[in-house]
C-alpha cells in the first residue's frame, strides 16, 4: 500500500483509508464479528487510514473499531468527529439533534472518543458540521488546545467553504476537510480543493463510490436493510437511479480496456484528481476490500479522465446527494 500526506504538518496516511460508518450506521450495518474481521484485513494489507465518528450508532462504531485495533494501535491512524447534539435515547438518527460545537460539548466528544476507541490520543479530530451559533475560530481555538494537551494530534473540518476553511487556518493549521467528492457529486470542484491547496490542507473525499452506486452493482432500493437512509436520499429513486445508470454504462468500455472493476475505476479517477487527496471509501467485507485496494496502482491516462470528466458532469447527473433539510448542515 501507498502512502500520502496530509496537511502541511505531512500526516502520513495510507493512500487509501477505510471509511467504517457502514459496518454500523446508515447503510444496514454488520456482524460485529465479520466487521472485526474486515478491519483486520484492511489493516493487514496496508489500509490502516480508519475513519469514524461518535453518531455512528450513535458511539456503536467507535466501540467497534475500539476493539478491532487492540493490539495493533501502533499500526492504524485514527480519524473521528465530534460536532453533534446527541439524546440519550431513541435509535439511530432519531438521536441526532442538531450541531453542538461548544467548547465544553468539544472536551465532552473528545473525552467520550477516547474511552470508546481505548485509545490515548486521536490522530486526526474534525468538526463534523459546522455549528452556526459558535465562531470557527473558537471551534479550532478548542482543537489546538486540544492538540497541546496531547488529546489530538492533528485537526480537520468536514464540509466547510473556502471563507470558513480560511478563518480556521489563522487560528491553527488545519491538517484535512473531508467533504463528498467522487464522480457524481463534483462540488469540491467548485473552491475547496482549490482551497486547501493553496492552504496546504490535505482533502478526504468520503463516498467516492457515490454511497456504491458507482461499484454498478446497485440497480434498486430492494437491497437496502429497511434503516439504509440511501432509500430516502434523491438519487436512489427509481427515475434517478435509471438515468444514472445511464451514465454508468459509459464507463464499462474504460474499465474494460483497464481491466478493472467500476469500482477501482471510479476510485482511481479519485485519486488522480492530486497527490493530496486520500479517498476513504467504506467496505464491509475483505473481497470489496481487497478490489477497492486496486485502485491505488491503477494509473489512469489523461485521456480516459477527461472521459470521465465528461461523462459525469454536474449537470448530467439526476437528483440531489442529500435532501434539502441535510444540505442546512453543510457550510456553503
Amino acid at each position: 500500500m501507498k502512502k500520502r500526506f496530509l496537511g502541511k504538518d505531512k500526516f502520513q496516511v495510507s493512500a487509501l483509508g477505510l471509511g467504517c460508518m457502514g459496518m454500523s450506521f446508515a447503510y444496514g450495518g454488520a456482524e460485529e464479528s465479520q466487521a472485526i474481521k474486515t478491519l483486520h484485513a484492511a489493516v493487514d494489507m496496508g489500509v490502516t487510514f480508519l475513519d469514524t465518528a461518535e453518531v455512528y450508532g450513535p458511539y456503536d462504531n467507535e466501540l467497534l473499531i475500539g476493539k478491532a485495533i487492540k493490539g495493533i494501535r501502533d499500526k492504524v491512524q485514527i480519524a473521528t468527529k465530534f460536532g453533534f447534539r446527541i439524546l440519550p435515547n431513541g435509535r439511530g438518527i432519531e438521536r441526532m439533534a442538531g450541531v453542538d460545537s461548544r467548547p465544553h460539548h468539544i472536551r465532552e466528544a473528545v473525552e467520550g472518543s477516547l474511552q470508546r476507541l481505548h485509545i490515548d490520543t486521536i490522530d486526526l479530530l474534525y468538526q463534523h458540521r459546522i455549528d452556526p451559533d459558535v465562531p470557527v475560530e473558537e471551534v479550532v481555538g478548542t482543537m489546538a488546545e486540544l492538540i497541546k494537551e496531547g488529546k489530538v494530534r492533528h485537526i480537520g473540518l468536514s464540509e466547510v467553504s473556502p471563507q470558513t476553511l480560511r478563518r480556521a487556518c489563522k487560528v491553527h493549521p488545519v491538517t484535512a476537510v473531508q467533504s463528498e467528492y467522487s464522480l457524481w457529486s463534483r462540488e469540491p470542484e467548485a473552491g475547496i480543493l482549490s482551497a486547501c491547496r493553496e492552504l496546504g490542507v490535505g482533502f478526504v473525499p468520503y463516498s467516492p463510490l457515490g454511497r456504491g452506486f458507482l461499484t454498478g452493482k446497485i440497480t434498486d432500493c430492494s437491497g437496502f436493510a429497511s434503516d439504509d437512509f440511501r432509500r430516502q436520499l434523491p438519487r436512489f429513486q427509481r427515475e434517478a437511479m435509471a438515468k444514472n445508470h445511464l451514465l454508468l454504462s459509459q464507463l464499462q468500455s474504460v474499465a474494460e480496456r483497464y481491466e478493472c472493476s467500476l469500482a477501482q475505476l471510479a476510485l482511481a479517477w479519485v485519486m488522480s484528481k492530486g497527490e493530496d487527496i486520500v479517498p476513504i471509501p467504506g467496505a464491509r467485507n475483505s473481497a470489496h476490500l481487497q478490489d477497492n485496494a486496486g485502485a491505488v496502482s491503477l494509473p489512469l491516462s489523461g485521456a480516459d479522465i477527461s472521459i470521465m470528466d465528461n461523462i459525469f458532469t454536474p449537470e448530467s447527473v439526476c437528483g440531489l446527494r442529500y435532501n434539502e433539510g441535510d444540505f442546512n448542515l453543510i457550510d456553503q
